[in-house]
């Protein structure tokens, strides 16, 4: 992983479906909570539904902070993600960010959190980026996991090396 950014952690993950990426994501923003985390999510698409749905049917301790994170459509717009992502890091120590949406999509918030990141007044800060990649976008697996840390699955986080050698298996 050659990341410029050394307080940008970045970690994948990959979603057969809407339903299968809210069923993935809930547990692991859970336990964020716990750990005192701020949470940002910046998706393409409309989430809040299924996050309440689902929800509703688990046992979850922070069900009300995780409906307050907001997992509403967010259309592209440097100078509001800008001021989103500035806003969280500056006031939190660690912060995590969910992206979710189309590869350019992803890349496009990417570039945004690795320019702020790099300012003076982000450096002492813990930054983990989730980028969640809808899998039949991706046509080179090997090249994501490459530029990524961590893989975020419904098993947990767990190291891009390691997936990287069962795919070379």
């Amino acid at each position: 992983m050659n990341n410029v950014n050394k307080n940008i952690r970045k970690v994948c993950s990959f979603y057969a479906s809407d339903w299968h990426l809210i069923t993935m994501l809930l547990p692991h923003v859970n336990k964020a909570i716990n750990e005192e985390n701020k949470i940002i999510t910046i998706l393409e698409e409309d989430a809040q539904d299924k996050v309440e749905m689902l929800l509703g049917k688990l046992r979850i301790t922070n069900k009300k902070e995780i409906l307050g994170i907001g997992w509403n459509e967010k259309l592209f717009n440097q100078e509001g993600f800008e001021r989103i992502i500035k806003e969280s890091i500056i006031n939190n120590e660690k912060t995590e960010i969910i992206i979710a949406g189309s590869n350019e999509y992803i890349e496009k918030v990417n570039n945004i959190i690795e320019n702020y990141a790099s300012q003076e007044e982000a450096e002492q800060k813990d930054i983990k980026v989730i980028n969640c990649y809808y899998i039949e976008n991706i046509r080179n697996i090997k090249e994501v996991l490459n530029s990524h840390d961590a893989v975020l699955n419904t098993a947990g986080e767990k190291g891009a090396k390691e997936y990287l050698m069962q795919i070379s298996i």
